[in-house]
């Protein structure tokens, strides 16, 4: 038999799926992650995320806020998702301009436009 699942594991859940983080039981929680704390008892962990999936991780977040998927997206919304992506810290990881123009179905150049219209605006 399971046992219920804690209120704050509860509402932690959706911020540890937007952030690609994992939640633990007090079982699992090792060293490098972060205790959750309920009334002075661990109740569980968060376990940060794996920065090898962050880009994906932040490509699906700005679908998601768009409400639309990358292969259906127009150029406004292409604008849109790199605007998006650049103020959350997507371009600071390698690679990440050519990343997301092959995610976007674009190319490098236009990426770089796309930044240099979102960072006047």
């Amino acid at each position: 038999m399971s046992r219920p699942v804690h209120p704050l594991i509860a509402a932690l859940a959706p911020v540890a799926e937007a952030l690609g983080a994992g939640l633990l039981e007090p079982d699992q929680i090792t060293a490098a992650d972060l205790p959750l704390v309920w009334e002075g008892e661990v109740v569980g962990g968060l376990r940060r995320p794996d920065l090898h999936n962050a880009l994906d991780v932040l490509i699906k977040a700005a679908e998601t806020d768009l409400g639309v998927d990358r292969n259906a997206m127009d150029r406004t919304q292409k604008q849109a998702a790199v605007a998006l992506l650049n103020e959350w810290g997507a371009f600071t990881l390698r690679k990440s301009v050519e990343d997301v123009a092959d995610a976007l179905g674009v190319s490098r150049f236009t990426i770089y436009n796309y930044l240099e219209r979102a960072e006047s605006a």
